[in-house]
């Protein structure tokens, strides 16, 4: 998933689990959106992920707590087209 997940992406936490190497619990929510500030290429020491993700709470976690989200599709807006003016020429 590292290639894939890239600054600025957005990334829902699915596992906020206590944390697999301390113990402690984890400040993540589990169902709610984070927005990744950095990728570390660093292999986790549980063995299921190739990076961890710092997203602004605590330090950085194991990848295998996110799952990313698609990236929003752009929206066609309607736009008011304006009418060419008809003009007399008077005389």
């Amino acid at each position: 998933m590292s290639d894939a997940v890239g600054r600025g992406d957005l990334v829902l936490c699915v596992n906020a689990a206590p944390n697999h190497v301390t113990g402690r619990a984890v400040p993540l929510q589990a169902g709610e959106t984070y927005r990744v500030r950095e990728v570390m290429e660093f292999a986790c020491p549980c063995g299921r992920s190739d990076a961890l993700l710092d997203v602004g709470v605590d330090f950085a976690w194991c990848q295998s707590r996110f799952r990313l989200l698609p990236k929003p599709k752009a929206q066609a807006r309607t736009r008011k087209a304006s009418a060419p003016r008809e003009t007399e020429t008077v005389r």
